[in-house]
């Protein structure tokens, strides 16, 4: 059972008082829009969870720290920390991009519209302040660190995200329609299971007991998503833009040739995410392996 023992130099250390204005930047956010209910369709509803769900995990996270049994936890704190700073900091970026474009950009008025714009601004906040938590918590140069505080380890949490923002957009995006757009979206499910098995395991303390070395591993699998993410490039917009203007049909609403332009950018994301992924992960075999 782990032993309580409070530790409030953790509520005024630099990483306490930060999270203190994301816990703050989040709950303003979604309060002000809650007055109006200002967050209907989807995209309101993923704003809206954003914001609670990073509030939520950053008051128990202070809890744990502050009464002292996160060391305690069968998990790896600090890769958790760090990989959930990242994850945070990726969601309300997201939110701050889709909640004005969606509620604020098609134009609006009055009370309701100064509401918007000030969880807009209280959102872009949160993300800054998520960001700088993962620069305070970011493995620096000759520190001995867990792997998701390294930076393969924040872009593994960077890919398995970009990955999930692509699934929400293929079924829209008709995928079926070709098998080349088939195979883009089996290419997606490999990097993205792996990828999220990576993190699990991580965070579980789960990598010691792996047969193989990690770092050679992540190698091999680098390697292996940058070929296969090279060939999504390629191949999902030759099947998605054979008629490369836009349907006129998209002029009012959002259509299946925009969600595919979406994963068509996000997939270039993905594929300089796995080259940075690997580059760094080499440096690690080839540079600071004996030999």
């Amino acid at each position: 059972m782990p032993v309580v023992e409070l530790n409030p130099r953790s509520l005024i250390s630099p990483l306490g008082i930060v999270r203190f204005f994301e816990i703050f930047f989040a709950c303003t956010a979604f309060s002000l829009v809650s007055v109006y209910h200002s967050y209907g369709g989807s995209s309101g509803a993923w704003c809206m969870f954003t914001w609670c769900f990073c509030f939520a995990i950053t008051v128990l996270i202070i809890l744990a720290e502050f009464i002292g049994v996160a060391q305690s936890l069968p998990i790896s704190w600090q890769d958790f920390t760090s990989a959930f700073s990242m994850l945070a900091a990726l969601m309300t970026f997201t939110s701050s991009v889709v909640y004005p474009s969606v509620f604020i950009a098609h134009g609006c008025s009055g009370t309701n519209c100064s509401y918007k714009g000030a969880a807009t601004a209280m959102s872009i906040l949160c993300f800054i302040s998520y960001a700088i938590e993962v620069g305070l918590t970011r493995a620096k140069a000759g520190e001995v660190s867990g792997f998701l505080a390294t930076v393969p380890g924040l872009l593994k949490v960077f890919e398995a995200y970009v990955a999930c923002l692509i699934f929400s957009m293929i079924v829209i995006a008709r995928y079926w329609d070709y098998p080349g757009l088939q195979w883009c979206v089996a290419v997606y499910s490999i990097c993205f299971i792996i990828t999220l098995l990576i993190i699990i395991l991580t965070v579980g303390r789960c990598l010691a007991s792996l047969p193989f070395p990690l770092e050679k591993f992540l190698v091999g699998f680098n390697i292996l998503a940058v070929l296969m993410y090279a060939t999504a490039t390629f191949v999902w917009p030759i099947y998605s833009f054979k008629d490369p203007t836009r349907p006129k049909a998209c002029d009012n609403s959002p259509c299946p040739w925009d969600y595919r332009l979406g994963v068509t950018f996000l997939t270039i994301f993905n594929l300089i995410a796995y080259i940075v992924d690997l580059v760094y992960s080499s440096k690690m075999v080839f540079l600071t392996t004996p030999a």
